[in-house]
């Protein structure tokens, strides 16, 4: 079975940090275009960041300055420091990966499970 599991979620004060973490499965072989999304209660799934497999980053207006995506293409895994939390950044957050390669042919729009980030004020 293929898929993305991410770690690291938690619950911090305001001006704090997290750092999460998604990483393949081991029958994954590489992950090409790979970012972070969020869900808040009652709102859409938003994207959060982006970057490519040669690492070139995207953010969303809010999270600028605060927020660094970073992956390690050996291990597969994605990462999101978080710093500066408000409470609005309060939400699920899920990893994505546009298209992997694994042992059956190519896979494309992974999600994992999600992990909850809770930013007390």
């Amino acid at each position: 079975q293929v898929h993305m599991v991410e770690s690291g979620g938690g619950l911090v004060q305001t001006g704090g940090s997290l750092r999460l973490s998604c990483a393949a499965s081991e029958n994954i072989f590489s992950v090409d275009d790979m970012g972070w999304y969020r869900q808040a209660p009652g709102k859409q799934r938003e994207l959060v960041a982006t970057i490519t497999w040669g690492g070139a980053t995207n953010y969303t207006d809010s999270v600028k300055g605060r927020f660094t995506i970073s992956r390690d293409n050996d291990k597969n895994t994605l990462y999101l420091q978080m710093n500066g939390l408000k409470p609005e950044d309060t939400a699920v957050y899920y990893c994505n990966a546009d298209r992997v390669a694994t042992m059956w042919g190519p896979r494309y729009d992974i999600w994992g499970q999600g992990t909850q980030v809770t930013v007390s004020s």
